[in-house]
Formats: structure tokens, sequence, C-alpha cells
């Protein structure tokens, strides 16, 4: 039968209230029966006490024929008599012994046979008579009653001490056993809970966190039968409502980049375009013109034009179509230095470049789309900082987190912190548009090109995201900027996509 949560924290505490109940009645029992005994015992001392100063006071009888004292343990029998009745009436259901009754008896006759001699000491003193053989047998006859009174006493005080002290081991015992029931029945409600209660709201916790961070995959299904399994269904409901809702946002998004693609791409064809067209009017006008020089240059300007539109089409190509690439064991420190080479004819004199990469570094890679991170990156910097500064590029293993980090570092003007979000997206830029010539090869060229039309980064981002990685980036106006690409290091299949 499955139990709601409210049930079985509810069933829970009922249980540990019982049984902390059961204990407590017990404990109270044995409690109660231990302070009986200790008044029985004390008033059983005081019964033994009596008798032994009545028979005390009998031998003392014997020894002086003083009827005073024959006076004195008569009183301390009818006393001992008192109390004797007084545990009858009042402990008896406590007593050890089931014969006080017989004792009360006993008692009865110890005191008769006082009595009756101290009447017949009496009589013999009246008349002047000494002790004649009646006498002597009722002194034999008190002698036996009182021995055997004594000895029946101080053994039944001694029985009653003896299992006080069993009482009191017990209670211990007990003690002990209740504890280790307490301590077993907190083990098992910790259990429960933990099991029950702490697990559930723990992988409910963490799905919530995973949201939060963006992760939209469904919480595991647990089977509890409480509200706990209901609500990880809701969650899950929740969950793909939010998954089908972000596709949705993420779609906009992408009709929204669509947007901003369409006028980056009609701005920047516009140019060349622009400079073509002026090219050729010039040379249809001057056609006749014997001046080959002049119209060779309007025909290499329309030529660069050309390629510079041509660029500009494959950045968008790289872009917007993904390429099969393959990833292969590299030294990154190797790459680092092949990219400084394209780039270093580039470098600007009041730029100042430090690499802090080890020499043991390797890592699975596509070589050359890295490469392509690490020239947008670089050439990003090195524009950010116009007045010059430093760009450091340097690398680390993380081999607990089982990744690659490397990371670009300038000290230029920095990201502000409304432009961080929408930097990569493509065509964002906040450069103006003007692009810069490479002479390294077509490779650097393409990468130039692309400042100031916003494609870099995002070129990048997805460069990273195919390789498994992520960009962290760290920004301060007026301080700097730091983009740190992290991949994973540990061995990853080859995956071609077309």
């Amino acid at each position: 039968m499955k139990l709601s949560i409210r049930k079985k924290i509810v069933l829970t505490f009922v249980i540990l209230v019982m049984m902390g109940g059961a204990e407590g009645f017990v404990a109270y029992y044995q409690h109660h029966v231990l302070n009986h005994k200790v008044q029985l015992l004390e008033m059983k001392e005081n019964l033994f006490n009596s008798i032994l100063e009545a028979r005390r006071y009998e031998k003392n009888f014997f020894l002086t024929l003083q009827s005073e004292h024959l006076q004195q343990a008569i009183s301390y029998v009818r006393r001992s008599r008192d109390i004797l009745e007084t545990i009858v009436g009042k402990y008896s259901r406590f007593a050890l012994a089931g014969n006080l009754e017989t004792r009360l008896d006993q008692l009865g006759t110890y005191e008769k046979a006082l009595t009756n001699l101290f009447r017949f000491r009496e009589i013999a003193s009246t008349n002047g008579k000494g002790i004649d053989s009646d006498d002597v047998r009722h002194t034999e006859k008190i002698k036996l009653l009182g021995r055997n009174i004594t000895v029946d006493m101080e053994t039944m005080v001694s029985n009653e001490r003896a299992y006080i002290k069993k009482l009191i081991a017990r209670s211990q015992m007990f003690l002990f056993v209740d504890w280790a029931a307490i301590f077993l029945a907190s083990c098992l409600a910790a259990f429960f809970l933990i099991f029950h209660v702490d697990r559930p709201l723990k992988a409910i916790e963490d799905a919530i966190q995973k949201i939060a961070v963006g992760d939209y995959a469904n919480i595991p299904e647990i089977s509890t039968g409480d509200e706990f399994e209901a609500l990880v269904v809701s969650l899950n409901k929740m969950i793909q409502e939010l998954n089908r809702r972000s596709e949705q946002l993420l779609q906009s998004k992408k009709l929204a980049s669509l947007g901003t693609l369409t006028s980056g791409v009609a701005h920047e064809l516009n140019n060349p375009l622009n400079n073509i067209s002026t090219s050729i009017q010039i040379l249809l006008e001057e056609i006749e013109e014997p001046d080959l020089k002049y119209k060779k240059e309007l025909l290499v300007e329309t030529e660069r034009q050309i390629e510079r539109a041509r660029d500009i089409v494959r950045a968008l190509l790289e872009f917007s179509r993904e390429r099969s690439f393959s990833l292969e064991e590299v030294s990154f420190r190797e790459l680092v230095d092949d990219t400084i080479r394209l780039i270093k004819s580039e470098l600007p004199a009041n730029v100042e470049l430090k690499v802090g990469v080890p020499h043991g570094i390797r890592a699975r890679m596509d070589p050359r789309r890295i490469q392509q991170v690490l020239l947008n990156l670089m050439f990003n910097a090195v524009q950010a900082m116009e007045d010059g500064g430093l760009l450091v590029v340097s690398a680390s293993m993380r081999e607990q987190e089982d990744i690659f980090c490397f990371q670009v570092q300038d000290t230029g003007q920095g990201i502000s912190e409304e432009n961080i979000a929408m930097i990569f997206d493509p065509f964002f830029t906040t450069k103006d548009s003007s692009t810069r010539r490479a002479s390294n090869g077509s490779l650097c060229r393409g990468i130039v090109e692309q400042q100031g039309s916003g494609l870099g980064l995002a070129i990048c981002h997805g460069i990273v995201e195919k390789h498994g990685g992520h960009i962290e980036l760290e920004s301060e106006p007026g301080q700097g900027t730091t983009f740190r690409i992290c991949l994973p290091f540990g061995k990853t299949d080859d995956r071609e996509t077309t």
C-alpha cells in the first residue's frame, strides 16, 4: 500500500511516540516497584531492629530476673506486630515472602508467651516463690520462639535486600536496552527520512539547479508513491514545456540574428560593389583613352574589391555551414607558435605579446579551427588596444576536471556590460566597418577582413561548441578583456559533419 509523505511522517511519529510511551511506562513501573521495595525494606529493617531489641530485653530479664526488662521486651514485640501488620496491609503484594500472616501469628505467640511469663513472675514474686519447672519450660519456649523469629526476620530482610539489588541491576540493564532501542529507532527514522524524503528532495533540488542554468533534462522518475513522485511528474511536464518554449525562443533569436545577418551582408557587400561599379563606369567612359596604367589600376582595384566580397561570402559560409573536421592530438605550444608567426607582422609596435603556454601540453582538437579561434581572439585583442598594451596567450590543464583551457587576455578598452550578452551574435560589432588588409596568406587575410563585420566571435563560438567546449568571458571597461576557452581533455571520438 502506497502512503503519502504526510502519512509516512505521521506513522513514523506515532511509532516513535508509542515506543517512547511503552518504554516510559515500563520505566515508571520499575521505579514504582523499586520505590515500594525500598520502603518495604526500611519497614522490615525497623521490624527486625524491634525484634532484636525485644530479644535483648528478653536476655536481660533472664540474666537479672527484673520484670522491667520483660515489660520492655513485651512492648517491642507489640511494636513489631504493629509494623508487621502495616507491612501486611500496605506492602504485602510487594513482599517476597508470601507467609506474612504466619509470621504475624508467630509474633502473637511470642508476645503471649512473654506476657504469661511476666504474669507468672508477678504471682511468684507476690507469693515469695522461686523459679519452678513451669518457669523453666516457659523460658525455653520463649528463647526458642525468639530465636526462630529473629532468624526468620533476618532471612526475610536479607532476601529483600538482595532482590532490591537485582531490581537496580535490572533497571540499569533496562536503561541500556531502552537507550539502544531509542538509538535504533532514531536510526531507522533517519534512514526512512533519508531514503523517502531527503533523496527525492535532493534529486528535485539538483534538477531545479540544472533548470536554473538552462539544462532542461528530465528528472529521473522515482517510485515513492507519495507527493514526491507526483511532484517529479509535474516537474517533468514543466521541463517539457520549458523545452518547447526554449525552442520557440531559440527560433525567435535565430530570426533576429537572421535580420542582423541580412543587414550585415547588405552593408558589407555594398562597399565593394559600389567600388566595382565606380571602377567599371570609369573604364567605360575612358575606354578609348590611351592611359593603360590608369586603366590597369582600376582593374586591380576592381579585382581587390571582388576578392573582398568573396572573402565576406566565404566568412558567411563558414558561419552558416558546418564542415567536416577531425580531432587529433596536438602540441598546443607549437600551434600557438605557428599562429604567432602568421600574425607577427600585423602586430603594432606598441603591443607587447607574452606567451605562457607550457611545452608539454597536448590535447585533442581540430588544429586549423582552433588556430582560427586564436587568430580571431588575438586580432580582437589588438584592435581593442589602439593605444598599445599587453597581449597574453596562456594555457593550463585541469586534470581533476578532465578539461584543457587556454586564454587570450588583453589590457584594452574592455566590453560594456550591456554588450557582453550579444558579443557572440553574428554581425554584432562595436567596431567600424573598415577592414585591414593582411599580407600573410589567405587564412590570415580572411580572418582580418572579418573584423568589423561581427562574424569573428560568432565563428569562434561555433568552433568551440563543435569541440564540446565552452567560452568564458571576463571583461571590465577600461581594464581589459579575457577570453577563456575550455575543451574536453579526455579521449573524444572523431566527428564528421557535412
